[in-house]
């Protein structure tokens, strides 16, 4: 279902938590990778994609999941963490003008591989690999969010302080279940 819909759906407490939750979910998995094997950057990679994978294709909702923003976020501040908070800020910013929390995900997911290689946070050895993994999970984060793009090129999309029900996007939140339904 992703952050973004308990948000809209359960409110702002249940967001919250489940926003946070989905960091972790990416973050953990990176760090401890990282802790046991300090000198091996490629099995940290190899945790954050499992991560990645796991919650954007979930075997307990058919394959199915979020958009990989909140996970990738988390398996970025493990990894680059200089390159994700300026990701974040970039997000943030978008958010604030637009209130289109799909375009600030869009926006930061596209520049971080950008701000990964003026960053150079794991050395020359390992960062332009960091910058081709980050620019493979943020095309395929641009990739989950087609529909998003649609709607934001229709002016459809849906905007941050309006419930679903009173957007002209109000599918946008829909689950699966209700999209079948």
């Amino acid at each position: 279902m992703g952050a973004t819909n308990v948000f809209r759906v359960l409110g702002k407490k249940p967001g919250m938590f489940t926003l946070m939750i989905d960091i972790v979910k990416g973050m953990a998995p990176v760090l401890i990778v990282r802790h046991i094997f300090p000198e091996n950057p490629p099995a940290a990679f190899a945790a954050a994609a499992a991560a990645l994978t796991g919650h954007t294709l979930s075997f307990w909702v058919n394959f199915k999941g979020g958009k990989g923003v909140a996970t990738g976020l988390g398996v970025f501040l493990a990894l680059a963490s200089k390159a994700s908070l300026c990701s974040l800020m970039l997000f943030l910013t978008a958010l604030v003008i637009s209130r289109m929390v799909s375009l600030g995900s869009i926006l930061g997911a596209a520049a971080l591989p950008f701000f990964i290689y003026y960053f150079e946070e794991l050395g020359p050895i390992y960062s332009p690999y960091l910058t081709g993994f980050s620019a493979f999970v943020a095309a395929f984060i641009i990739f989950k969010h087609k529909a998003n793009i649609q709607r934001i090129l229709r002016g459809e999309e849906s905007k941050l302080g309006r419930s679903a029900t009173s957007s002209p996007a109000g599918s946008a939140v829909k689950t699966d279940s209700e999209k079948a339904a």
